[in-house]
C-alpha cells in the first residue's frame, strides 16, 4: 500500500486492487489537487473542502456517510460523529472511516470535533494507520488529538488538516522533537511498527 497525502485531510491511498481518495478538496482552499483517479472517495462532511468529488477522476464510488460498505474487496465502515464538542449544534456532522484493505485496518477521523467516548473507541476497534486532524481550526484540539493518538494506539498516525508548521504543536505534545518527513508512505501488513509512530507526510500534487 502506498499513501501520499494531497493537503488538507486528502490522501490518496493506493492499494492493490483499488485506489482511494478522502476528503477532496475545492481549489480555493489554496492546495492543488491536480486530476487524480480512484476507484472509491469518502466525505467525511459535505463541505467544499472535504467534498469536491468533481476533482476525482475515473467516476469513483462515492462513500458519503454511516454505513458498512464493501467494494472489490474493500471494506469501508462509516461511524457517525459530530464536528463540534455540542453534538453538531455548531457545526453538523461527521462521519469517521474506518477502511480495510490489504491486510490493514486505516482510520479517517475527517473533521471530528470531539474527544472520543470509551463506546466509540470500542467500535473503531484496532487501527493500524490513523489519519489525525491536528490543526485545530474546525475541528480537535492538539490536547484531545494526542489523547486519541493514546486512546487507539496506532502503529502509524499521520497527522492533517493542518498548513505550514501547524504541525510542530502536535509533535511537541508527542514529546517529538524532529520527525522525519516523508513524500509518500509505502506499508505492508509485515512492516508495521511494533509500537506507535508519527509520519509526517510532505505534500504532494499528483500526476492528473
Amino acid at each position: 500500500m502506498e499513501i501520499s497525502w494531497l493537503g488538507h485531510s486528502c490522501f490518496l491511498i493506493k492499494g492493490k486492487e483499488k485506489v482511494i481518495i478522502t476528503d477532496p478538496y475545492h481549489p480555493d482552499l489554496g492546495y492543488s489537487l491536480g486530476e487524480p483517479k480512484a476507484d472509491i472517495v469518502t466525505i467525511s462532511h459535505f463541505h467544499p473542502s472535504h467534498s469536491y468529488v468533481e476533482g476525482v477522476s475515473n467516476n469513483p464510488k462515492q462513500i458519503k456517510g454511516p454505513g458498512e460498505y464493501e467494494i472489490g474487496g474493500t471494506f469501508i465502515t462509516g461511524i457517525a460523529t459530530f464536528h463540534d464538542n455540542q453534538k453538531g449544534e455548531i457545526r453538523g456532522k461527521n462521519t469517521v472511516y474506518i477502511i480495510e484493505m490489504d491486510g490493514i485496518t486505516l482510520c479517517h477521523l475527517g473533521d471530528l470535533g470531539h474527544p472520543l467516548t470509551p463506546q466509540l473507541v470500542e467500535e473503531l476497534g484496532a487501527i493500524d494507520i490513523l489519519f489525525l486532524p491536528v490543526g485545530e481550526i474546525s475541528t480537535i484540539s492538539v490536547d484531545t488529538a494526542v489523547e486519541i493518538m493514546r486512546q487507539l494506539n496506532p502503529h502509524i498516525g499521520i497527522p492533517m488538516h493542518y498548513k505550514g508548521d501547524a504541525v510542530d504543536k502536535f509533535l511537541r505534545k508527542m514529546g517529538i522533537r524532529e520527525a522525519e518527513v516523508k513524500s509518500k508512505l509505502s506499508v505492508t501488513p509485515s512492516s508495521l511498527p511494533a509500537s506507535t509512530q508519527i509520519m509526517v507526510l510532505d505534500y504532494t500534487q499528483p500526476a492528473g
